[in-house]
């Protein structure tokens, strides 16, 4: 597909109260094995990418998540939607000018979270905020492929936040015209189903906490258009390899031999029809 046609596709499969699991891929290889697998679109994470870099999540500068981008888009047909942090930028224009990059590299979506990276004021006043999403909307507007515009409130990941707030910052969001929102974090299904019934652009809602115990159906009920995973696939990918220790400690190879089959498997995703 074209780069606006995977745009296209990926806008299309929003729709309130009938979401979509857009898997999250840590590299090329891993976004390959989830298209082979049947998921429509995936997202990067910038907690999984990171530790490719062996770097902790935030660790990473935006020419590094912009190469990634690039490779993991260019790796498979189906839409890429990238975990864009906060821009790499607290001025507006960074945000409009990261936005801009992140659409040449291929890429159909995006977002742009409100977290500022300092953990003594770890989000940003409401109105600096906004204006920042407001840049990310209009760069995304003048891009050739439509690139869909996802606006990020973090609260639930570094505070302790009353949900109405919350809610205020993605109306706010809505307002200035993000075409999809997220709150990571949400506590639970009735956080979610009071979010999207106070919004009325497609709401992602990140499988974490309370929330990995939900059915697709559940979130569906309860208003969500976008299903996400974020790092959790990486990370149990990565927990793995410690069961080579049992290498060390027991003086066997086991652990080798317990999914045998495990690399024809994945080469068979990864040949390019």
């Amino acid at each position: 597909m074209t780069d606006t046609a995977r745009a296209d596709a990926l806008r299309n499969l929003h729709q309130n109260g009938a979401p979509f699991v857009i898997a999250n891929a840590w590299d090329a290889g891993s976004a390959r094995i989830l298209e082979g697998l049947g998921f429509k679109a995936i997202a990067t994470t910038s907690s999984g990418f990171a530790m490719t870099k062996g770097r902790e999540d935030y660790g990473v500068t935006r020419e590094d998540a912009l190469n990634h981008c690039r490779d993991v888009a260019a790796a498979v047909e189906i839409p890429v939607s990238a975990d864009l942090e906060n821009g790499w930028a607290d001025a507006p224009e960074g945000v409009a000018e990261t936005i801009a990059l992140a659409a040449a590299t291929g890429l159909a979506g995006g977002s742009i979270e409100d977290a500022t990276g300092d953990p003594a004021n770890p989000i940003y006043e409401l109105n600096h905020a906004v204006d920042r999403v407001a840049a990310a909307v209009e760069a995304a507007g003048k891009t050739p492929n439509g690139f869909l515009l996802t606006a990020r409130a973090e609260s639930y990941l570094w505070e302790k936040p009353k949900l109405d707030d919350v809610i205020e910052r993605l109306q706010r969001f809505e307002a200035a015209g993000a075409d999809v929102l997220f709150a990571p974090g949400l506590p639970d299904l009735d956080a979610v189903r009071t979010l999207c019934a106070a919004v009325s652009k497609p709401v992602n809602v990140l499988v974490l906490g309370k929330l990995a115990r939900s059915s697709v159906a559940e979130l569906a009920e309860a208003g969500a258009a976008r299903i996400s995973i974020g790092g959790a696939l990486a990370k149990i990918a990565y927990a793995t390899l410690a069961d080579a220790r049992s290498m060390l400690n027991n003086g066997g190879f086991d652990c080798l031999s317990a999914n045998a089959e495990g690399g024809a498997v994945i080469s068979a995703f990864l040949r390019k029809n």
